[in-house]
């Protein structure tokens, strides 16, 4: 039933290609055994994927940005460089403390 329901609100939406670059997706798409059409739902697909996840990090820069603007706290960046070095070694240990 979930199947039916996703395909009732599947809407076919219309994109204009060059010549060239409609045969390089056929291409491709022959090649994985897959359909144009397929290929091109996955790409757009893993783009738009892609592309939410580099929004939000751009968002958490920027509220990191501000939170360091109004309240002035920080860590030095060979105290975040030794205490990266001892997480990538396995150790389980808290970050070094913020200064102002």
């Amino acid at each position: 039933m979930e199947s039916d329901m996703t395909a009732a609100l599947i809407r076919p939406v219309a994109i204009k290609l060059d010549e060239v670059t409609k045969a390089r997706v056929k291409r491709l798409a022959e090649a994985r055994h897959r359909t144009s059409h397929w290929l091109m739902r996955e790409a757009i697909t893993q783009y738009v994927d892609r592309e939410e996840k580099r929004e939000a990090f751009r968002q958490d820069t920027l509220r990191a940005w501000d939170e360091y603007r109004s309240t002035g706290l920080h860590v030095r960046a060979d105290e975040a460089d030794a205490w990266l070095a001892e997480l990538e070694q396995g150790k389980d240990i808290e970050p070094p403390p913020c200064h102002k």
